[in-house]
Protein backbone atom coordinates (compact mmCIF):
# COMPACT_ATOMS: atom_id res chain seq x y z
CA UNK A 1 0.00 0.00 0.00
CA UNK A 2 2.92 2.25 0.77
CA UNK A 3 4.20 2.20 -2.40
CA UNK A 4 1.19 2.40 -4.19
CA UNK A 5 0.44 5.64 -2.15
CA UNK A 6 3.43 7.35 -2.75
CA UNK A 7 2.95 6.70 -6.86
CA UNK A 8 0.26 8.50 -6.89
CA UNK A 9 1.40 11.26 -4.12
CA UNK A 10 4.62 12.16 -6.20
CA UNK A 11 3.17 11.95 -9.41
CA UNK A 12 0.29 14.28 -8.81
CA UNK A 13 2.55 16.25 -7.18
CA UNK A 14 5.46 16.46 -9.63
CA UNK A 15 2.85 17.01 -12.09
CA UNK A 16 1.17 20.05 -9.88
CA UNK A 17 4.93 21.34 -9.29
CA UNK A 18 6.69 20.99 -12.59
CA UNK A 19 2.85 23.08 -14.24
CA UNK A 20 4.15 25.64 -11.57
CA UNK A 21 7.26 25.88 -13.25
CA UNK A 22 6.02 25.67 -16.58
CA UNK A 23 3.64 28.97 -15.76
CA UNK A 24 6.75 30.64 -14.36
CA UNK A 25 9.02 29.77 -17.26
CA UNK A 26 5.88 31.17 -19.83
CA UNK A 27 6.10 34.55 -17.88
CA UNK A 28 9.83 34.62 -18.51
CA UNK A 29 9.56 34.18 -21.89
CA UNK A 30 6.43 36.51 -22.38
CA UNK A 31 4.05 33.74 -24.02
CA UNK A 32 0.43 34.91 -24.03
CA UNK A 33 -1.87 32.82 -21.32
CA UNK A 34 -4.44 32.49 -24.29
CA UNK A 35 -2.87 29.32 -25.99
CA UNK A 36 -3.83 26.05 -25.32
CA UNK A 37 -0.93 25.33 -23.36
CA UNK A 38 -0.99 28.49 -21.50
CA UNK A 39 -4.91 28.36 -20.76
CA UNK A 40 -4.37 24.61 -19.41
CA UNK A 41 -1.30 25.20 -16.93
CA UNK A 42 -3.26 28.49 -15.74
CA UNK A 43 -6.28 26.44 -15.04
CA UNK A 44 -4.10 23.75 -13.20
CA UNK A 45 -2.23 26.35 -10.83
CA UNK A 46 -4.31 29.39 -10.48
CA UNK A 47 -5.59 27.27 -6.90
CA UNK A 48 -2.29 26.98 -5.85
CA UNK A 49 -0.54 30.33 -7.69
CA UNK A 50 -3.49 32.73 -6.83
CA UNK A 51 -3.06 33.15 -3.31
CA UNK A 52 0.57 33.43 -3.32
CA UNK A 53 0.11 36.01 -5.60
CA UNK A 54 -1.27 38.83 -2.17
CA UNK A 55 2.19 38.01 -0.86
CA UNK A 56 4.41 38.02 -3.81
CA UNK A 57 3.52 40.08 -6.82
CA UNK A 58 4.63 38.92 -10.42
CA UNK A 59 7.26 41.17 -12.01
CA UNK A 60 8.14 41.58 -14.49
CA UNK A 61 10.15 39.51 -15.35
CA UNK A 62 9.38 36.89 -12.66
CA UNK A 63 6.73 35.08 -11.33
CA UNK A 64 7.78 34.65 -7.48
CA UNK A 65 4.33 33.73 -6.97
CA UNK A 66 4.58 30.37 -9.56
CA UNK A 67 8.18 29.31 -8.35
CA UNK A 68 6.85 29.70 -4.67
CA UNK A 69 3.73 27.67 -5.66
CA UNK A 70 6.20 24.73 -7.46
CA UNK A 71 8.95 24.69 -3.77
CA UNK A 72 5.90 24.35 -1.51
CA UNK A 73 4.37 21.51 -3.18
CA UNK A 74 7.54 19.87 -3.46
CA UNK A 75 8.73 20.50 0.12
CA UNK A 76 5.46 19.13 1.14
CA UNK A 77 6.18 16.41 -0.97
CA UNK A 78 9.67 15.40 0.50
CA UNK A 79 7.51 15.47 4.38
CA UNK A 80 5.17 12.88 3.16
CA UNK A 81 8.15 10.89 1.31
CA UNK A 82 10.09 10.88 4.59
CA UNK A 83 7.07 10.23 6.63
CA UNK A 84 5.93 7.35 4.57
CA UNK A 85 9.77 6.11 4.82
CA UNK A 86 9.12 5.96 8.30
CA UNK A 87 12.75 6.97 8.61
CA UNK A 88 13.74 6.16 12.74
CA UNK A 89 15.29 9.80 12.81
CA UNK A 90 13.64 12.84 11.65
CA UNK A 91 15.95 14.89 9.04
CA UNK A 92 16.81 18.23 9.08
CA UNK A 93 14.26 20.71 7.11
CA UNK A 94 17.07 21.92 5.75
CA UNK A 95 18.18 18.40 3.86
CA UNK A 96 14.06 18.03 3.31
CA UNK A 97 13.89 21.72 1.55
CA UNK A 98 17.50 20.71 -0.27
CA UNK A 99 15.74 17.47 -1.52
CA UNK A 100 12.71 19.53 -2.24
CA UNK A 101 15.14 22.19 -4.48
CA UNK A 102 16.93 18.89 -6.10
CA UNK A 103 13.77 17.42 -6.57
CA UNK A 104 12.40 20.93 -8.82
CA UNK A 105 15.60 20.72 -10.69
CA UNK A 106 15.02 17.31 -12.05
CA UNK A 107 11.57 18.06 -12.88
CA UNK A 108 12.46 21.00 -14.81
CA UNK A 109 14.99 19.03 -16.72
CA UNK A 110 12.37 16.32 -17.31
CA UNK A 111 10.00 19.23 -18.61
CA UNK A 112 12.53 20.94 -20.79
CA UNK A 113 13.44 17.30 -22.18
CA UNK A 114 9.16 16.63 -23.26
CA UNK A 115 9.15 19.86 -24.70
CA UNK A 116 11.77 19.45 -27.06
CA UNK A 117 10.68 15.80 -27.83
CA UNK A 118 7.47 16.85 -28.66
CA UNK A 119 8.47 20.08 -30.62
CA UNK A 120 10.70 17.93 -32.94
CA UNK A 121 8.18 15.03 -33.43
CA UNK A 122 5.18 17.72 -33.80
CA UNK A 123 7.92 19.53 -36.82
CA UNK A 124 7.67 16.84 -38.64
CA UNK A 125 4.31 15.35 -38.03
CA UNK A 126 1.53 18.39 -38.13
CA UNK A 127 3.91 21.41 -38.27
CA UNK A 128 0.82 23.85 -38.18
CA UNK A 129 -0.38 22.37 -34.63
CA UNK A 130 -2.17 25.09 -32.50
CA UNK A 131 0.23 24.28 -29.85
CA UNK A 132 3.43 24.31 -31.99
CA UNK A 133 4.34 27.80 -31.59
CA UNK A 134 4.62 28.03 -27.92
CA UNK A 135 6.18 24.96 -27.83
CA UNK A 136 8.64 26.52 -30.34
CA UNK A 137 8.83 29.52 -28.26
CA UNK A 138 9.41 27.19 -25.08
CA UNK A 139 12.52 25.11 -26.48
CA UNK A 140 14.18 27.95 -28.41
CA UNK A 141 16.03 29.61 -25.63
CA UNK A 142 17.78 25.99 -25.41
CA UNK A 143 18.15 25.02 -29.27
CA UNK A 144 19.13 28.06 -30.33
CA UNK A 145 22.87 28.18 -28.85
CA UNK A 146 23.48 24.28 -30.27
CA UNK A 147 21.73 24.97 -33.73
CA UNK A 148 24.52 27.90 -34.15
CA UNK A 149 27.38 25.20 -33.63
CA UNK A 150 26.08 22.12 -35.12
CA UNK A 151 25.15 22.57 -38.99
CA UNK A 152 21.51 20.76 -40.44
CA UNK A 153 23.29 17.19 -41.19
CA UNK A 154 21.10 16.30 -44.33
CA UNK A 155 18.44 18.72 -43.58
CA UNK A 156 18.10 17.62 -40.35
CA UNK A 157 18.64 19.75 -36.77
CA UNK A 158 20.16 17.24 -34.81
CA UNK A 159 20.07 20.22 -32.20
CA UNK A 160 17.04 18.67 -30.54
CA UNK A 161 19.20 15.16 -29.58
CA UNK A 162 22.21 16.63 -28.17
CA UNK A 163 20.07 19.02 -26.44
CA UNK A 164 18.60 16.10 -24.87
CA UNK A 165 21.78 13.85 -24.26
CA UNK A 166 22.93 17.25 -22.35
CA UNK A 167 20.12 16.85 -20.19
CA UNK A 168 20.12 13.21 -19.64
CA UNK A 169 23.74 13.68 -18.63
CA UNK A 170 23.11 16.61 -16.07
CA UNK A 171 20.28 14.32 -14.93
CA UNK A 172 22.95 11.51 -14.15
CA UNK A 173 25.24 13.93 -12.63
CA UNK A 174 22.33 14.88 -10.23
CA UNK A 175 21.25 11.81 -9.52
CA UNK A 176 25.16 9.95 -9.29
CA UNK A 177 26.59 13.26 -7.16
CA UNK A 178 23.71 15.11 -4.97
CA UNK A 179 21.09 12.23 -4.65
CA UNK A 180 23.37 10.00 -2.72
CA UNK A 181 23.51 12.88 0.23
CA UNK A 182 19.51 13.48 0.18
CA UNK A 183 16.67 11.57 1.49
CA UNK A 184 15.26 10.86 -1.47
Amino acid sequence: MGNTLWFLLETVGQLLATACLLRAYMHWLGIASRDPIGHFVIAVTDWIVKPLRRIMPVTHQIDWSSLMAALVVSVLLAIIFVMLAGLSAAPVFGAVVLTAVVWLVQWSVFLLIIVVIAHAVLSWVNPHAPIGPTLDALSRPFLAPIRRLIPLVGGVDLSPLVLIIGLQVILAFIQNSIGRFLIG
